[in-house]
């Protein structure tokens, strides 16, 4: 089989965090091209620097517009290096024939835990004491509050929401779940309740619901006055999950005692800067997945893809296996 030609979309700091070691494996067995810029590329950019290849490898960051399975006819696959794909034109990519293809999930333990650092940060001002003492001021003794014997409160108990249950368990926190897609699996330490009586009996809420627009703006205004006075917002799924306008008026107003935030609304589903930086926030750079454990797995996952075409195989993970005719032609030319 001839050669496979990728693109590799992601920008120098993302390759160096979420590639650099799957990289070799990757020029083992096709001819790799990289983004040229020292930033995320437009779609029209990419439709330009990706012009005659085969296989697109994706960073989280790179959107799948329409017009680029429109307007790149030699595109056989799109191949993106995380789970999400919401920003994914499925739709468009299978009327054109693309295979549309996500990374293993390999970073739940990883966002897991941050979750856990952000309850624990923001329950003991862990951040703005390490402020204070890196600005050689001297921080104030702030009181924190014990986790241990509170209620946190998990929406959505998928693989995320069920590794971050046990851990909270473990130290000793009573775990109320909703989700109406999963069965109540009668756990030690986990009750299943509905979602408003899930946001009155909290100290801390976990959104980790999926994106979608049913889920857009899940803890808004309304939600937030459920909660007790003093509660604790901890937010490491999708950023649309939250109404910002309404969470940084109760955190204002009080009502919130703590927010942690992972995602949000800004590029890359980062933080927003304005919400980031209001006291009682503490805040990072969307880094759940940014381990080196789950980085290469997802970056080696891609790999596994590639390969997987060039042995005529469907890549594992693939969404529209069965709308992919640009796939099948190419291992027909390949074959020959």
């Amino acid at each position: 089989m001839a050669a496979v030609r990728v693109f590799l979309t992601h920008n120098p700091e993302d390759l160096e965090a979420y590639y650099g070691r799957a990289l070799p494996l990757l020029e083992q067995i096709a001819e790799v091209e990289r983004n040229p810029a020292d930033r995320d590329l437009s779609t029209a950019e990419l439709i330009d620097a990706a012009a005659g290849c085969d296989v697109i490898v994706a960073h989280r960051s790179t959107p799948g517009e329409a017009a680029l399975f429109e307007r790149l006819p030699d595109l056989v696959a799109f191949l993106r290096c995380a789970v999400d794909t919401s920003t994914v034109d499925l739709d468009a990519a299978s009327a054109n024939g693309v295979l549309v293809a996500r990374a293993d999930k390999s970073f739940v333990a990883s966002t897991a835990e941050l979750a856990l650092g952000l309850l624990l940060s923001t329950a003991r001002n862990i951040a703005v004491s390490t402020t204070d003492y890196a600005a050689r001021r001297t921080p104030v003794q702030r009181p924190g509050r014990q986790v241990r014997g509170q209620t946190a409160g998990i929406i959505g108990y998928g693989a995320i929401g069920s590794y971050l249950a046990d851990l909270l368990v473990a130290i000793g926190m009573r775990v109320v779940v909703h989700d109406p897609f999963v069965a109540d699996p009668r756990l030690d330490g986990i009750t299943f309740v509905g979602f408003e009586e899930l946001l009155r009996s909290s100290d801390v809420v976990f959104p980790l619901a999926p994106g979608s627009p049913s889920t857009t703006h899940l803890v808004g205004a309304p939600e937030l006055a459920l909660m007790p006075r003093g509660a604790t917002l901890i937010n490491v799924s999708r950023g649309e999950l939250l109404d910002e306008t309404a969470v940084a008026e109760a955190l204002d107003s009080g009502h919130l005692g703590g927010l942690g935030l992972d995602v949000g609304q800004a590029a890359d589903q980062r933080p927003s800067p304005d919400l980031a930086a209001r006291a009682g926030v503490v805040a990072t750079p969307h880094l759940g997945g940014l381990t080196p454990e789950n980085a290469d797995a997802q970056a080696a996952s891609s790999v596994e893809q590639v390969a997987a075409i060039l042995a005529g195989d469907v890549p594992p993970r693939s969404l529209n296996a069965d709308r992919a005719h640009r796939l099948r032609a190419y291992w027909d030319r390949s074959s020959r």
